[in-house]
């Protein structure tokens, strides 16, 4: 195989990664040059092997004189485990592709070293694609804070809930169940004080039978109100963290210390409202029922537009049916954020 085809088979295995992990998704293909065959690995998280480190113990003796195909640059840094790069010197690897370099100057060097000891390195192997699978640990890395993404589910006329208050539900189970999927990508799931005295959300991450997921996000709660004893939010489902505040730059420093690089705004519109304002929100994902409220809470609250010159804009990246809503995705268009395939 080339090593365009053989960088696809790396980029399929990180994708087997969790993309709410502290951690980057990594996936690395040996391949041997004995003839015995191409091996897999991958990163399953803070804490395990690396995705070569996992490739190479699956290769062996085989990984002698092979190439391996890698989604990240190889580290070079003492973590919890150690450098990538040392392995594959002692492996005796032969040949090094990667597709990015690491954007962390903690870990970066990778390919600097393996040269420095004798191994061939060819870099930016279908990079975009590449950045793409880590789109929003990349944004961290380079902004230091999280990609924001601020979700909300509303009637065709923009309400979020009715006139008496009722707001379960306006949107379907396919809605529903797909925004779940939204949350498991979430390293935190934000809420602010208010949402949580008046709704009592429980913001985890349910399968469709209705159980826990194995992992859970973070849940964050906004605001200097305490959440109300009992409150379903305080149970033992998920970790909980309360932030005594009403600055978004303030939540994104405490998330971003946490390892947090992709944040979900769920509720309710005070909280996305201040976001918006901020110039923090990423990109939105907005669920729209066929269905017509007349009245009761909108979505967002006043951004200061005055005039339609002045409508914060966004560009639609994917318009899905999810019967009998819409699932729009969008990102803003003139605060543009740095784009996941964009160095700087």
């Amino acid at each position: 195989m080339d090593d365009h085809e053989a960088m696809r088979e790396a980029l399929a295995a990180a994708r087997l990664g969790v993309e709410a992990d502290p951690n980057p998704r990594v996936g690395c293909l040996i391949v041997p040059d004995d003839g015995s065959g191409p091996v897999l690995g991958w990163h399953r998280g803070a804490g395990t092997p690396h995705a070569e480190v996992d490739a190479l113990s699956r290769a062996g003796s085989h990984a002698r004189g092979a190439t391996a195909y890698v989604t990240l640059e190889p580290c070079t840094h003492h973590g919890r485990t150690g450098p990538c790069a040392d392995r594959l010197v002692a492996a005796g690897v032969r040949r090094v592709v990667h597709a990015v370099p690491d954007p962390n100057p903690v870990a970066a060097g990778g390919a600097a070293y393996l040269r420095a000891r004798g191994v061939e390195v060819t870099e930016g192997v279908l990079q975009a694609e590449a950045e793409e699978v880590n789109a929003s640990w990349m944004y961290a890395q380079r902004t230091g804070r999280p990609w924001v993404v601020a979700k909300m589910a509303t009637s065709l006329d923009g309400r979020v809930a009715a006139v008496d208050g009722s707001s379960r539900w306006v949107t379907g189970p396919a809605a529903r169940g797909d925004a779940h999927r939204l949350r498991a990508r979430s390293g935190a799931v934000l809420v602010g004080s208010g949402t949580v005295v008046a709704d009592d959300p429980h913001l985890t991450v349910r399968r469709p039978d209705g159980t826990l997921a194995d992992r859970q996000p973070l849940r964050v709660v906004i605001g200097h109100r305490p959440p109300p004893r009992g409150s379903r939010i305080l149970d033992t489902a998920a970790g909980t963290l309360q932030l005594a505040t009403h600055d978004p730059v303030a939540v994104l420093s405490a998330l971003a210390e946490r390892g947090v690089h992709r944040a979900l705004i769920e509720g309710g519109p005070t909280l996305a409202t201040a976001f918006l304002r901020a110039g923090l929100v990423d990109e939105v994902v907005a669920y729209i029922a066929p269905a017509l409220l007349g009245g009761g809470a909108l979505a967002i609250g006043d951004l200061g537009v005055a005039t339609i010159a002045e409508a914060v804009r966004f560009v639609p990246t994917d318009v899905t049916p999810l019967w009998p809503d819409i699932r729009v995705t969008a990102r803003p268009l003139h605060r543009p954020a740095i784009s996941p395939s964009e160095r700087t």
